[in-house]
């Protein structure tokens, strides 16, 4: 009897949950299906930092004339490169670049210096992947890296949150970080302030290159 009573109240059970998801035809819908409701999370808030130059490195990467100088919004951006560029080797910052498949520098005023180039072929979005980026900063003893690169939703993603798992704390500054589109830009930054995993994103500064300032030397 207790037999014929738990099989009964199983087959109850169950039917009621088919039921349930039959009568609720959101429960069973995907994201596609909720893609045009969907509405852009505000904007994140941009922070000012302050690094230490003999304990940051700067990383520039991918900014190649064969994919760089196709994408009006990266060449839009090597003013922005430049600039910050001149302020780290002004500050005697660590610069460390990717040309993957001995690509040209997208401008010669970012030249890279001898021994700065990771030897990368052909590349891809994480930076520490088959190379040896990972030792020449704790050789160097880098704690903190600025991040610019293309594209955001790329090398961004990819070396931002490897480095961050790496134990580095990482500067995202938006306006280095070109796509082809704004809204590969956008959700790239929504994640990195923090649209992605604690974890990751709690030892991330978004910001911009003109709020980062370089620590006096003591």
């Amino acid at each position: 009897m207790r037999f014929h009573l738990t099989v009964t109240l199983w087959a109850a059970f169950v039917a009621a949950g088919a039921f349930g998801y039959s009568a609720n035809p959101a429960r069973a819908a995907d994201v596609l299906s909720e893609w045009p409701s969907i509405q852009m999370p505000p904007a994140p808030a941009l922070k000012a930092v302050t690094v230490d130059p003999k304990t940051t490195a700067l990383l520039l990467f991918d900014f190649m004339t064969d994919n760089c100088g196709q994408r009006p919004r990266c060449v839009a951006a090597v003013p922005t490169l430049k600039a910050i560029y001149d302020r780290a080797r002004a500050a005697d910052m660590m610069v460390v670049y990717t040309l993957p498949s001995g690509g040209k520098i997208i401008d010669p005023g970012i030249t890279p210096r001898e021994g700065e180039v990771l030897n990368q072929t052909p590349g891809g979005p994480d930076k520490f992947l088959g190379d040896d980026l990972d030792q020449r900063l704790k050789a160097h003893a880098i704690k903190t890296v600025i991040l610019c690169g293309t594209s955001a939703q790329g090398v961004g993603l990819g070396t931002g949150s490897s480095a961050v798992q790496r134990g580095y704390t990482v500067i995202y500054p938006v306006d280095c970080l070109p796509s082809e589109s704004a809204f590969r830009e956008a959700y790239a930054a929504w994640h990195m302030a923090g649209g992605g995993p604690p974890v990751t994103t709690n030892h991330v500064t978004v910001t911009r290159t003109t709020m980062i300032t370089f620590a006096s030397a003591n």
